[in-house]
């Protein structure tokens, strides 16, 4: 078994995980924690978490052995940017009895990194948010959108969420009966089916159950229109079709035509078997045929590859990629 020992973190604002692997591929530890992106929590929040995480992934190896480690969240730039918040993850790393150096990257890099070890291509991620990037060496070169949920985010869960409201209230207006997705809506809004007889009167009581809740709360409302899309759904079904579409124009704005360098879908939307990930891979494959289409895989592990492949002793950054990252169908 290799003596070196490298450290990913994949933190995000509901979970931070992190993985303690060999360069030969074993898994070492694994930990998890609550959110921990200092954007949503505060930095000082944000570095308990990164430490209860790490401490979990070491529980069993000595910290001296780590030689490099790797922290992916949204938002880096930020927590870059901030001396305070910069300084409560160092202590947290140091805390966790790592002396080596780490790096901070953006969510989106080790997204790509989870799904590919090629130097270029794309990342289209579709959660809550949404955002697309362009990837050059391993570095993130552009990006589109990722805008968050008041100025862009097109495509997202909370713009799927949002959306489904918007058409509930149409139908209200019209004083149309409302369809299968707008009576679920209703439902999880108002704790009922029924329409007023006068149905201004619900328009306004959703309304007034969206608007005493965070604005992004929005985004929990998409599952609603992906388990009615797939029960063939009209509304619903026409949503997905536009969110592939806002999707696929995000990364059009970053990524060439004709490009076939890889394309990494990552975010709760666009992984595993749901409408709009068949959707948004229709689009694309239509777009760019020869581009290979990866799903992202596990962040922690990603991270870990990303700090890694620039120790002295990898001279095949692809091969490692394949020991460190569980490949993902």
């Amino acid at each position: 078994m290799s003596d070196t020992v490298v450290v990913g973190l994949d933190v995000g604002g509901t979970s931070t995980r992190a993985a303690a692997v060999s360069l030969d591929g074993i898994r070492l530890g694994t930990g998890r924690a609550g959110g921990g992106n200092p954007t949503s929590h505060g930095a000082d929040r944000a570095a308990v978490e990164l430490l209860a995480a790490l401490r979990a992934a070491l529980a069993d190896v000595d910290p001296t052995r780590v030689r490099a480690g790797v922290i992916g969240l949204a938002g880096a730039g930020r927590i870059l940017a901030d001396p305070g918040g910069r300084a409560a993850f160092d202590r947290a790393w140091s805390d966790a009895g790592l002396r080596c150096p780490y790096a901070v990257h953006g969510d989106a890099l080790v997204a790509y990194a989870s799904g590919t070890a090629a130097p270029d291509g794309t990342v289209l991620i579709a959660g809550t948010g949404a955002i697309a990037a362009q990837v050059r060496d391993l570095r993130l070169d552009r990006t589109a959108d990722g805008h968050g949920w008041l100025l862009g985010d097109a495509g997202s869960g909370f713009w799927l969420g949002r959306e489904a409201v918007r058409r509930l209230l149409s139908d209200l207006d019209r004083a149309d009966l409302p369809g299968e997705l707008a009576r679920r809506v209703l439902a999880e809004l108002t704790g009922s089916t029924e329409v007023a007889t006068r149905p201004r009167a619900t328009a306004e009581a959703v309304v007034q159950a969206v608007t005493r809740r965070p604005p992004v709360e929005l985004a929990r409302l998409a599952p609603l229109v992906v388990t009615a899309a797939r029960a063939g759904e009209a509304t619903a079904q026409a949503l997905i079709g536009e969110a592939a579409m806002l999707l696929a124009e995000n990364v059009a704005r970053i990524r060439p035509p004709g490009a076939a360098d890889p394309v990494v879908l990552g975010g709760g939307l666009l992984t595993g078997d749901t409408p709009l990930a068949a959707a948004v891979r229709a689009e694309l494959a239509r777009r760019w045929p020869d581009a290979p289409l990866h799903p992202a895989g596990d962040g922690a592990a990603a991270a870990a590859w990303l700090a890694a492949r620039d120790l002295p002793e990898v001279t095949d950054p692809a091969a490692l990629h394949a020991l460190l990252v569980p490949a993902t169908a």
